[in-house]
């Protein structure tokens, strides 16, 4: 006879189903529906069977061991979880896990059930986005394959904006913009069929994400993405184009200054301001009379549209000094936008920001980028991404000796560690300076010299 204690267990029945006997386990009520999970089984022969199967299953539970088994695939459990943490992520973040999520994880498991994902299964997805996950090759590259197939062309001009655009299937205006950058040697990227370390990463970073918050809303017992393995990240900063120098830079802003945006320039060539740091720029928060600029808005592109934001980190929130140059330039803009408004009258958009169009309309984040690049390609300058004026200033600013520390908290970064992995191997000035030294100081000591001392070279 079983025990009469057993049918004190709450949540936990046991009973006869025709000659066998069977158990249901009950879980907590759901919060938003009241409804309450069960977990059901049968088959015992006997009354005390049945109670002794029914008070491990239980035990298990309480030890988080067992979850009732579902037929959630991984794309319905992910659809579902990027719904819940929607409003906790910046809308960048939250565009990027909506990308990697549709792009490479439902493709290839999103079929999957939720419970069968692995160890051995996330393995071999990493595998497959390591060596042929790249989804398609995107506009730009099919008018650059196409461009450097056909190169030779007309002495080497390569095709016209029209031949280009109709082998393609892009528009004139797109042919026409691909065409003046590749002749200026601004070329994408090579096309690879699979994903980079550090994207796959990037994916990883996502499903362990997900997936440990499924363990914690008990649709898994434990979290597969802890036991990964995964590709091993490239150094740092190897594939970033070498920064101008300070004649190169030079170069670019003679040219920058006819353009409407000059103080902007200016201030990116002086402070390393991050794109979406200088299109945040209010007019309150600069203090030309102290030399001070306040950075703790920024303008981001989440998907083709510009959403504003907070900042990247918290050590992105910052007051930096400015030097006359920059001063007399912003002075200059700032006369430049009295006019205009006065111009416009109440027409204008009247905004806070410091950095906007003749109506008062604050630019897109892409569109500072294209007048960046067209800039650069007047100026004759050799090519770089506007965010390489912000490695230009930092290797500038590491060759002219000044601080590490003060750098950090210049360009914003979390703390001096950060700004030396990214910038120290850049510092092409003292890395000669540092191989004439030592080199002099070992030959006059081979040779016998007199003056073996630093100074002495």
């Amino acid at each position: 006879m079983a025990n009469s204690n057993r049918r004190r267990v709450p949540g936990v029945t046991v009973y006869r189903r025709g000659k066998k006997w069977s158990y249901t386990i009950y879980g907590e009520p759901d919060l938003l529906t009241g409804k309450r999970d069960r977990i059901n089984a049968g088959g015992f022969e006997s009354e005390d069977d049945a109670w002794a199967s029914a008070l491990r299953k239980h035990a298990e539970m309480d030890r988080g061991r067992t979850v009732k088994p579902s037929s959630r695939t991984v794309e319905q459990f992910l659809t579902e979880w990027l719904g819940s943490v929607k409003h906790s992520l910046k809308p960048s973040a939250y565009a990027n896990y909506s990308t990697n999520v549709t792009a490479y994880i439902f493709p290839k498991i999103g079929h999957r059930k939720l419970q069968d994902i692995s160890v051995p299964v996330l393995n071999a997805f990493y595998v497959h986005l390591l060596e042929a996950g790249r989804v398609k090759i995107d506009g730009n590259g099919r008018m650059y394959e196409y461009w450097r197939n056909h190169r030779t062309l007309r002495n080497g001009l390569g095709p016209t904006p029209t031949e280009l655009s109709k082998a393609c299937g892009t528009s004139y205006q797109a042919a026409k913009e691909a065409v003046c950058r590749y002749r200026r040697g601004r070329v994408p990227a090579e096309y690879l069929a699979g994903l980079s370390p550090k994207s796959v990463r990037n994916v990883h970073r996502l499903l362990h994400r997900a997936l440990g918050d499924a363990v914690a809303w008990d649709y898994l017992v434990f979290n597969p993405a802890e036991h990964a393995s995964l590709p091993r990240e490239r150094r740092r900063g190897r594939s970033v184009p070498q920064p101008w120098s300070v004649e190169e830079l030079a170069q670019w802003l003679r040219r920058a200054q006819e353009d409407r945006f000059a103080g902007m320039w200016v201030l990116a060539a002086t402070t390393g301001m991050r794109r979406s740091e200088l299109l945040g720029v209010r007019r309150d928060s600069l203090d030309l009379d102290a030399g001070t600029l306040t950075i703790d808005e920024t303008l981001i592109s989440v998907a083709g549209r510009a959403e504003e934001s907070d900042g990247k980190t918290e050590a992105g929130v910052r007051t930096v000094s400015l030097d006359v140059f920059t001063i007399a330039a912003l002075r200059r803009h700032l006369a430049m936008l009295d006019v205009e408004r006065q111009a416009f009258g109440p027409a204008y958009a009247a905004g806070r920001w410091l950095f906007v169009w003749e109506n008062g309309q604050r630019p897109h984040p892409d569109t500072v980028t294209g007048t960046f690049n067209r800039l650069v390609d007047a100026a004759g300058s050799r090519p770089i991404r506007l965010h390489d004026v912000r490695h230009t200033y930092s290797t500038l600013s590491l060759d002219s000796g000044i601080e590490p520390k003060i750098l950090s908290d210049r360009v914003g970064h979390s703390n001096p560690t950060v700004t030396f992995q990214i910038y120290a191997h850049r510092s092409t000035g003292r890395d000669r300076a540092a191989a004439e030294l030592i080199g002099c100081l070992i030959e006059k000591a081979v040779s016998g010299s007199e003056g073996t001392t630093p100074e002495a070279c």
